[in-house]
């Protein structure tokens, strides 16, 4: 059976090039900045870069720098010495000498707090740093790769992120082109997804319908690559392919948007509508647009409210009050309840 990163880098003009270009730097031992929209593969292009390299025998060490507490990810990284904090008991190594001599991946790059950077700043000028609580420093030799959705100039701008820094990650930088540019890899990745799962959870299924592989190839994939690997899963779990092709075949948001009031059907007459006005009649729509929106971008960042708050360009504060606003997490669910019992999705559980 084929590797995923022989299905990654094949069907697609764009991701045979970036193969090659992979190809010619893996054993240019600087750091590299791989940028792309969330679900891409940007992982998977950084563990192909170790796996190409002389350092491949050597120990890969993954971080996803927005899942771990600014609080605890500069332990997480560098390791502590005994008695560095209430609870320290123990000396513990960071993940920076757990990889010395292979590959450090530091995923969402861009979620680091600034007062890290500066840290991380040193072991990729001088290849030292510093335990928590620790007296000397402790020399590594450790490649670092980085991975980001972020605009890094935008948050330099901002003073979120060292501009120094910045220029030492991005020595070499990678473009993941999003799944919408490269559709001749939908269906060859679908069909992977689909028999490694079906192997991974022990489930006897047939191939997928030519009815659902025309809806993968219609589909803009938002999410991209981890959308398409989700969607395939459930298939896999649920055992039909009904429970995708719903959302599947309501992707466009312009057919999310009603063209009049939900209620006002286009034929009613004027004389029962009388106590409508055009104001409240264009309100109404606008507020129906724009909770389908918000709940759409809550489900295809699979409900991490940070970064729908970033794809919808608002204030985290101003998503939670409209998801309150709105009553998503009610209709959230009624819709996994529905997902689960294998029942259709209504219009109202979205």
């Amino acid at each position: 059976m084929e590797t995923i990163y022989q299905v990654f880098f094949s069907d697609s003009p764009k991701m045979e090039k970036l193969n090659t270009v992979i190809g010619e730097i893996a054993n240019v031992d600087v750091p590299v900045l791989i940028k792309g929209e969330s679900g891409t593969g940007k992982e998977i292009l950084a563990q192909a870069i170790h796996l190409r390299s002389r350092r491949q025998d050597k120990p890969l060490i993954k971080v996803n720098c927005a899942a771990i507490p600014k609080t605890l990810l500069e332990s997480e990284l560098f390791g502590f010495d005994r008695g560095a904090f209430t609870g320290a008991n123990l000396k513990k190594p960071g993940k920076f000498e757990l990889a010395n001599g292979g590959t450090v991946i530091l995923s969402d790059i861009g979620e680091i707090d600034i007062s890290i950077q500066a840290k991380l700043l040193q072991v990729l000028q001088d290849g030292e740093f510093s335990r928590l609580g620790g007296e000397g420093d402790i020399k590594v030799d450790t490649r670092v790769i980085t991975t980001t959705k972020d605009d890094l100039e935008k948050s330099i701008s901002q003073g979120r992120f060292r501009e120094d820094l910045y220029f030492r990650i991005n020595v070499i930088s990678l473009t993941a082109p999003p799944l919408r540019e490269r559709k001749e890899q939908i269906l060859p990745l679908a069909r992977f997804f689909y028999e490694t799962n079906r192997q991974k959870y022990g489930k006897l299924a047939p191939p997928l319908s030519p009815r659902t592989l025309q809806y993968f190839k219609e589909y803009d994939w938002p999410g991209n690559v981890r959308e398409l690997e989700n969607l395939v899963k459930r298939i896999i779990l649920f055992g039909e392919e009904e429970v995708i092709r719903g959302p599947l075949k309501n992707h466009s948001l312009a057919r999310f948007v009603p063209a009049v009031r939900p209620e006002l059907q286009p034929d009613e007459p004027l004389k029962t509508i009388k106590s409508l006005t055009l104001k409240r009649v264009g309100k109404e729509a606008a507020e129906f647009a724009e909770r389908e929106f918000i709940d759409r971008a809550l489900r295809e960042t699979h409900w991490n409210r940070k970064e729908a708050a970033k794809v919808l360009q608002i204030s985290y504060k101003a998503l939670l009050y409209k998801i309150k606003k709105y009553r998503l997490n009610e209709t959230k669910n009624i819709r996994r309840l529905r997902e689960e019992l294998g029942w259709p999705i209504q219009l109202g559980d979205r």
